[in-house]
């Protein structure tokens, strides 16, 4: 089960074979938010507080695109080998 914290590595997409940490899940949508996958430009208007223009920022990826990465098992592989 993907949760909030954990890696996992991209299945599908435009940014298949990377890996990242899982920052914000959606469980009625079945999607989650990792971070720097997945980028999208954000027009932003200027406020009294911020400044405006093109912010990139993390989307949603659909959860069946990712996969778990268990950091235990990929450690005790590499040893194995060597």
């Amino acid at each position: 089960m993907i949760k909030k914290g954990l890696k996992v590595l991209v299945l599908a997409g435009k940014d298949k074979k990377k890996e990242g940490e899982v920052i914000e899940i959606d469980r009625s949508m079945n999607r989650a938010k990792v971070k720097d996958i997945n980028m999208v430009k954000k027009h932003v208007k200027t406020t009294k507080e911020k400044k405006g223009g093109i912010v990139s920022k993390e989307s949603f990826i659909h959860i069946s695109n990712l996969k778990l990465i268990d950091e235990k098992a990929k450690t005790s592989k590499k040893e194995a080998k060597k």
